[in-house]
């Protein structure tokens, strides 16, 4: 039987901890937590009132909960996700998320992201792709050229040597 001093011990960040990084285009983020065997990342998004991401795919499954702000994908406009709001992504899924020009904040998101996430160009073609050890890279970059963070301690689980 396990007791508190057997059993695995969380791991707390505060929001101090990692901050958010400038992505551009109106969005920031910040990333919490990357399993890289596993290839799943957990971010923290707020995008500007009227941003549009690019069309992409993700190869696995996404939870996507909303904090703040509002946003829906472009194909499904009156599927509005608000304060409050869960929605699943099956994997493979393509759409284009926006967020409303007459939105009177930023709208706050938080992901859990199963596998790839594809970029496409009108034609359907991959033009970018962000994994979790992408995005785990990009996120040190920026952290250590934005905020002179050299090792921020984002959650990394499954490290592959």
């Amino acid at each position: 039987m396990l007791d508190a001093a057997t059993a695995p011990q969380t791991e707390h960040r505060s929001v101090a901890d990692l901050p958010f990084i400038d992505a551009g285009n109106g969005v920031e983020l910040q990333l919490l937590q990357v399993d890289l065997a596993q290839g799943v990342w957990t971010v923290r998004t707020r995008i500007q009132p009227g941003v549009t991401l690019p069309t992409h795919r993700h190869t696995g499954q996404v939870y996507a909960f909303t904090h703040s702000g509002c946003w829906y994908y472009l194909h499904d406009p009156e599927s509005r996700n608000t304060a409050g709001s869960y929605l699943f992504e099956p994997a493979n899924s393509v759409h284009t998320l926006h967020v409303p020009p007459t939105n009177h904040e930023v709208t706050d998101m938080s992901f859990v992201i199963w596998g790839a996430n594809l970029d496409l160009d009108d034609d359907g073609n991959v033009v970018r792709v962000s994994d979790a050890a992408a995005i785990h890279e990009r996120y040190r970059s920026a952290c250590a050229e934005q905020h002179g963070l050299v090792d921020p301690p984002v959650v990394v689980l499954g490290r592959v040597s």
